[in-house]
């Protein structure tokens, strides 16, 4: 009796062994686990790990190479591109009408959930609704990124971003390259994040709003209003503090491209005389005599959803 009660332990906690320890898949070949559940028509591509207690829909998509850690989950019509880790836990996609995709060499965290039906009440039940995630992406533990709100509409993740633990993107949000963004950053819908910016923890960003390329954001701000590009703001309710020059130095700026940052902030920020004119009129003579040197690119990914 002792000794089949011990068998029956021992089955039951190597069904719980994680990837590590199951057979390493080949190049051409693929692992399921016998209590992962895979539906007949998903298409799974060559030399795939699907950990214990996966599920994984009759409409998903899984490229070559990526690894499923037990009890993650992918539902509806969902595509992962090639070398997609999904730790435990990971929910991606969702059964509704639309579609998610993600592209290669992305990393979801234990216990994210990505892809799934926004928190807009304008939502109609039955409406397609997109989400695109681009390459090389981390997206860490406890992080929720919500499809479109309309069919019309996307949400879109680029490419190279580091989104820190328990984040959160709305739908219709569109994000650039390159961006960081630190534990408990909230994107409300329909914010624009462009290039290469960084928010510290607990930033909180209203609906509609865009935040320039090159831009820092201090911790616990609250942000209410766009962020230019280049610079840094914080607060409670954020207020501008100057040039992001430690950003921009570890981005590569030149003495040079600083200076002339420096001396256009001066100019549309901070104007000399009670008798200045609007800053739209400072900006436009800003960039008629000093136009930057370095220009942002969108990413094509949020060019084809403006």
């Amino acid at each position: 009796m002792f000794t089949s009660h011990s068998l029956q332990l021992s089955e039951l906690s190597l069904s719980f062994t994680s990837l590590e320890h199951s057979p390493k898949p080949s190049e051409t070949t693929s692992f399921i686990h016998p209590t992962a559940v895979v539906h007949p028509d998903a298409v799974i591509g060559q030399g795939v790990s699907i950990g214990p207690f996966c599920t994984v829909g009759s409409s998903a998509k899984i490229g070559n190479a990526c690894r499923l850690y037990p009890g993650s989950h992918i539902f509806g019509n969902t595509e992962l591109g090639e070398r997609c880790i999904l730790m435990t836990g990971t929910v991606v996609g969702d059964d509704l009408p639309g579609r998610t995709v993600l592209g290669c060499n992305n990393i979801i965290g234990h216990h994210a959930v990505v892809g799934i039906k926004c928190q807009d009440m304008k939502y109609k039940t039955g409406d397609e609704c997109f989400l695109e995630v681009g390459d090389n992406n981390e997206i860490r533990e406890h992080t929720s990124i919500h499809r479109s709100s309309k069919s019309n509409e996307m949400t879109v993740i680029g490419d190279n971003n580091l989104i820190m633990g328990s984040c959160h993107i709305a739908h219709d949000c569109k994000v650039g390259n390159d961006n960081i963004f630190a534990n408990n950053t909230l994107l409300a819908g329909h914010v624009v994040v462009e290039d290469y910016a960084h928010t510290a923890g607990a930033t909180v960003v209203h609906q509609f709003c865009c935040i320039g390329s090159f831009s820092f954001i201090g911790g616990g701000s609250v942000v209410s209003q766009d962020v230019p590009r280049y610079v840094m703001v914080s607060g409670e309710r954020a207020e501008l503090r100057g040039l992001n020059l430690e950003g921009l130095r570890r981005r590569g700026f030149s003495m040079q491209e600083v200076r002339s940052l420096r001396t256009a902030y001066r100019n549309i920020f901070m104007p000399i005389g009670t008798n200045s004119v609007g800053i739209e009129q400072r900006l436009s003579e800003v960039c008629r005599k000093n136009r930057p040197r370095r220009v942002v690119a969108t990413s094509p990914r949020m060019k084809s959803t403006q």
